[in-house]
């Protein structure tokens, strides 16, 4: 039986229980179980090459004590046991020594539940979870991503706006070509469930591990921020499953919550790959920890501004934003005049409708660039959908092996990109010519007629901006016109 299946008929079984309410409060129960689990099998490695290891979860606590037999204990004594014992002791643990992995769990515990009521139901979902999952098959650890990937989705039907499943075959692609070397750090200071971070250690081992120190450095160059609890929790998991045995850089926290100009150097980074959520809007005050001129409530924006101070110079970057980046203004004319200044925006991949299907039909770029000299140029690549296909679908997903053309378009950055050409999907605009334009980066396809945009999310923005410019408009009149009046006014008394 796939994991998928064990997963699908574990929620099955939780819809069953009357203390579980919707879809996220069953991820919520499915996933500080896996998290045990998983915890329990990477604990099993660990004593096989430490003859010395200790636990830092007390044996009474430990998966293997009480959930690993079939016929355990079930029914009101297990119920008691998680709300009574397993639970507090969890969320209190205490570490012994310099032990960092016990901040780690219960830090992960912190913010979980016990949502379940029925204590027969609980067992047989840890049965299932026990009988049809093994994480020490590479295999099986490889189709839990798939897992993930679907509980991500699950969360979008739970209702979590701002949130999308970034396409693992782009993941895939924003690293690769931002190239993390083995020894640079990399951020995500808005990484949901880890997808770019595991991408990235995927990355460093495939190009850069070759030996146990290796990997140690590897160990210390991955950081992560999220500051909703599931997603925090997930992406705890997903590092403990991708080989991270202590994930205490990845913080429980919201990264614009701080004052920009507190980062520091010392917590500058060399790479940042990361999908900020977008169109949503944060909690009054959280724009006060920002300059005057870089406040604003839209949360990627307040992400973008967060990017450039936190990369050293010379750190590289590849972010995911909507097009109304592109072309807004205010605030975004003058966060755009300051990535352009400070940074080399080289290239922007132009993403086609459907990436983020069904949670957004909003049009995406991919921004790529790099810290310490000013844009002189930035390179522009139109992403095509592949032979046969209008849209992406569940049948039809966006594939890695589609972002050849641009791998091998892409050249070098030491040498300023000199063999890039343009070509039908390829172009450059100039620093002066966007300038001229007000820093309005939405720049079409020269190479391509001009299409009529049918895309309902863009004609949306562009229709407010209108209405709002309409509406500035009146009111100077307005303005103009009392202004008259009282002068007329003013003249008749006279």
């Amino acid at each position: 039986m796939s994991i998928s299946t064990v997963i699908k008929s574990i929620q099955d079984t939780m819809r069953k229980d009357v203390g579980v309410d919707g879809d996220a409060q069953r991820i919520g129960q499915l996933v500080w179980m896996l998290f045990l689990k998983i915890y329990d099998a990477r604990e099993e490695e660990w004593e096989l090459v430490d003859d010395d290891y200790q636990s830092p979860i007390p044996e009474p606590l430990r998966w293997r004590n009480w959930a690993a037999d079939a016929e355990g204990i079930t029914g009101d004594e297990l119920k008691a046991f998680l709300d009574n014992t397993l639970f507090p002791g969890l969320q209190k643990l205490e570490a012994k020594g310099n032990d960092q992995r016990a901040f780690v769990i219960r830090a992960v515990f912190e913010d979980a539940y016990n949502y379940m009521k029925s204590g027969q139901l609980i067992r047989q979902v840890i049965n299932k979870i026990q009988e049809g999952i093994n994480f020490n098959k590479s295999s099986e650890r490889h189709e839990l991503g798939d897992v993930y990937e679907q509980i991500l989705k699950d969360l979008q039907s739970a209702g979590n706006a701002g949130e999308f499943y970034t396409p693992r075959a782009m993941t895939r692609f924003m690293v690769n070509r931002v190239d993390p070397k083995l020894d640079e750090s990399i951020m995500d200071p808005a990484c949901g469930t880890g997808g770019f971070l595991t991408c990235s250690i995927d990355h460093k081992r495939q190009h850069y591990v070759s030996t146990v120190e290796d990997e140690k450095i590897l160990q210390r160059t991955i950081h992560g921020i999220e500051k909703k609890p599931l997603p925090h929790l997930l992406a705890t998991t997903n590092m403990i499953l991708h080989g991270i045995e202590v994930p205490n850089q990845i913080r429980h926290d919201n990264a614009l919550a701080r004052p920009l100009i507190s980062w520091g150097p010392k917590e500058r980074v060399d790479v940042i790959v990361a999908n900020p959520p977008f169109g949503g809007m944060e909690e009054d005050g959280i724009e006060t920890n920002f300059p005057q001129a870089f406040r604003t409530r839209e949360t990627a924006d307040l992400f973008m501004t967060l990017f450039i101070q936190l990369l050293k110079s010379g750190g590289r970057a590849a972010v995911v934003l909507p097009d109304g980046f592109l072309f807004g203004e205010g605030m975004k004319t003058r966060l755009k005049e300051k990535l352009l200044t400070e940074c080399n925006l080289h290239t922007i991949v132009r993403l086609p409708n459907g990436v983020f299907n069904p949670y957004t039909g909003i049009k995406t770029n991919l921004l790529f660039f790099t810290k310490g000299k000013p844009t002189e140029t930035v390179w522009y690549y139109e992403h095509p959908y592949p032979d046969g296909y209008k849209s992406y679908s569940k049948t039809k997903p966006m594939r890695f092996e589609e972002f050849q053309t641009e791998i091998d378009w892409w050249g070098d950055e030491a040498d300023g990109f000199a063999t890039r050409k343009e070509t039908e999907q390829a172009w450059k605009v100039s620093i002066d010519d966007i300038r001229e334009r007000n820093y309005n980066l939405d720049i079409k396809n020269p190479w391509q007629a001009e299409e009529e945009e049918h895309d309902p999310d863009e004609l949306l923005a562009k229709y407010e901006q209108q209405q709002a410019e309409i509406q500035e408009i009146r009111d100077q009149l307005k303005g103009i016109l009392a202004e008259a009046l009282g002068r007329s006014e003013q003249e008749g008394a006279a």
